[in-house]
């Protein structure tokens, strides 16, 4: 589905990744870790062309390079993103929220309604004509992640998406990870949080400096503690 290699990418004259390698399989859930800093959020921009310019490597998804391409097409190919800022309308309701991204049926059969996030965030449904700027941090990042499945996308791109939340908040976050991952949703998670990588992933990569320095399944990363000691902040 997604293939990284060799990834190198720069604000203007600022490198922030250094080769970075990895994948994200059809139905897989990878948690791609690391401190703050250390080029998650950068490699999830150069993923959609967000603010950052790819400057060697590959980014391929479904076997056709991404790079060079604007935002709102690498959204077009199936790609849903939910950036740690969340990028809610703050002036405009919930509902309004919701109605803004143009749906892209999945052809499954399965495609993703206002009712249907409604369901997964119950909150979002109480609040549906709240304005999202009153919101608090958690019930917006519950908005974001709405609005990006109601593009009904293949491959679902999570930027810490419980940085700065209350932990009872962040729990009902996890979740309704979990949940995705229960219905198929592939998801690519930037984190350091350890519960959320237990909770939901298959696969770890370990990014240090804009380099990939470890890349195994959940189980070979949680069997290896140092990684956590020595590359996360552990919780």
């Amino acid at each position: 589905m997604l293939r990284i290699a060799g990834l190198h990418a720069a604000y203007g004259h600022a490198l922030a990744l250094h080769g970075v390698d990895l994948e994200v399989d059809e139905a897989e859930v990878v948690c791609l870790v690391g401190r703050n800093g250390v080029g998650k959020s950068s490699t999830m921009r150069a993923i959609v062309q967000d603010l950052i310019r790819v400057t060697g490597g590959t980014v391929e998804y479904d076997g056709r390079s991404l790079v060079g391409l604007a935002p709102e097409r690498v959204i077009r190919r199936g790609i849903g993103y939910v950036p740690e800022d969340r990028r809610v309308f703050a002036s405009m309701t919930v509902l309004e929220n919701l109605r803004v991204p143009a749906p892209k049926p999945s052809g499954r059969g399965d495609d993703w309604t206002i009712e249907r996030v409604f369901e997964l965030f119950a909150p979002l449904s109480e609040y549906r004509h709240r304005k999202a700027g009153v919101l608090s941090g958690g019930e917006q990042q519950m908005l974001s992640i709405a609005r990006s499945l109601l593009t009904n996308p293949r491959l679902l791109l999570l930027d810490e998406p419980h940085e700065g939340l209350a932990p009872k908040v962040a729990d009902e976050v996890v979740g309704a990870i979990v949940e995705l991952k229960r219905r198929g949703v592939s998801m690519l998670i930037a984190e350091q949080s350890l519960r959320t990588i237990r909770a939901c992933a298959d696969r770890v990569y370990v990014i240090d400096r804009g380099t990939t320095v470890f890349g195994g399944s959940a189980a070979a990363f949680e069997a290896d503690p140092e990684l956590a000691r020595k590359y996360l902040t552990v919780q």
